[in-house]
């Protein structure tokens, strides 16, 4: 058991099948993978305004391109950090 913030759904992958289905993203949210374990979060798409979200998908093409065959973002960064980013982002 955890605490969770709100606006940020986390979603286990299990299977492959699981993280190309479409449907399990709601509309006005993304599916982001998140650290070396990839864990997917389903973030709100207003985060994409955020600077330090737009720094974090500039890292990501640098690193990944634009191929991300597991139908999301991969993003370079420390589960625990970008936790503590999109808390932040809550607050404003």
């Amino acid at each position: 058991m955890g605490f969770r913030i709100p606006g940020i759904r986390r979603a286990p992958i299990s299977t492959t099948q699981a993280a190309s289905k479409g449907s399990e993203v709601p509309r006005g949210y993304l599916a982001v993978y998140i650290g070396d374990k990839m864990k997917r979060f389903i973030i709100p798409i207003s985060y994409l305004n955020q600077p330090l979200f737009q720094e974090l998908l500039s890292q990501a093409e640098e690193e990944f391109g634009y191929d991300h065959p597991i139908g999301g973002l991969r993003i370079p960064c420390l589960e625990d950090e970008f936790l503590k980013l999109t808390s932040l982002w809550k607050e404003l």
